[in-house]
């Protein structure tokens, strides 16, 4: 049988109510306590009744679903998921598998997140820049017309390879407008701006990278249990300081997910856990390649069935 990996997703998969099934169980409801006691608010009460608006404003959305994963997976590991033989995460998610690793302190990541969503808001003013979800196109005919668009004064570029022929970009909004134009023109079946509220993974996002350095600086890392696979490479990482230095990156680079699950892939792994609310990256692995086996712990009977598939 195939190795196992665990993956964490990122911004997106939140909603207010959930976790519903699981917030009773005593794990989850000391993660959420620990959490609440670092960012100094209720944020269970935020996840379970909102305002929506709130939960979706990225300082608090990035806390909550860190510590909805990692809710999930104490859970799970109390009811006897094995430990997997590699982790990843989708942007954001890239914090809860260094917590679950054992590479960064629950406590530390929640903070850490929380800047984050911070520093990432402030980067550029609401309303400035964007981003857009491309379907339908190659990487490289994407990435070029991003090229084209850009100038010296205004960039747009591919912010997230997430599957064959799904791309999400950024930048500013003008010359986003323009990309998403060029690439209805060259075919894309689809070119949609996104509901977010800054154009994440791109180089307008340097000023955000310099703070969270300061930010990593002042927090210890410790070598993983396990391997992980990092973003902004698509390969794997047990160096403490390397993964700091490569979080840092993430912040103005793309996330290369294709390449990373087909990293995985190539090291032997034939079985992937998505572990938090919703299954967004199950339906991208399945995309990525179908001979990868997924599975969801993002509920008490996701988390059931994942441990009978595995027997």
């Amino acid at each position: 049988m195939g190795k196992l990996a665990v993956v964490f997703p990122g911004q997106g998969s939140q909603r207010v109510g959930m976790l519903e099934d699981v917030l009773g169980e005593s794990i989850v409801a000391d993660t959420f306590e620990e959490a609440s006691g670092v960012l100094g608010y209720d944020l269970r009460a935020l996840v379970v009744s909102g305002p929506e608006e709130q939960l979706n404003q990225t300082e608090f959305t990035q806390p909550a679903l860190l510590t909805a994963s990692i809710a999930l997976w104490r859970l799970a590991r109390e009811k006897g998921l094995p430990s997997p033989d590699a982790f990843a995460g989708h942007s954001l998610g890239e914090y809860a598998a260094l917590v679950a690793a054992g590479v960064l302190a629950f406590g530390d990541g929640v903070s850490l997140v929380q800047q984050r969503g911070q520093f990432m808001q402030t980067a550029v003013p609401v309303g400035q820049g964007g981003m857009a979800a491309i379907l339908g196109l190659e990487d490289a005919v994407v990435t070029a017309i991003c090229n084209e668009c850009s100038t010296a004064e205004a960039v747009v570029q591919a912010a997230n390879f997430n599957a064959p022929g799904q791309v999400v970009i950024a930048g500013q909004m003008d010359v986003l407008n323009q990309a998403i134009e060029a690439c209805k023109e060259a075919g894309a079946k689809r070119a949609m701006a996104l509901a977010v509220s800054a154009p994440f993974h791109s180089r307008l996002m340097l000023p955000a990278a310099e703070k969270m350095a300061t930010a990593l600086d002042k927090v210890t890392l410790k070598p993983p249990e396990s391997p992980i696979v990092q973003n902004v490479h698509a390969d794997y990482e047990t160096d403490p300081e390397i993964i700091k230095a490569n979080l840092v990156k993430q912040m103005s680079e793309a996330v290369l997910w294709t390449g990373s699950i087909q990293r995985l892939y190539q090291d032997g792994v034939t079985r992937v856990i998505e572990c938090g609310p919703g299954n967004v990256l199950a339906g991208l692995n399945k995309r990525i390649n179908r001979d990868i086996e997924s599975m969801s712990l993002n509920s008490l009977s996701g988390i059931e069935k994942t441990l009978a598939q595995l027997g």
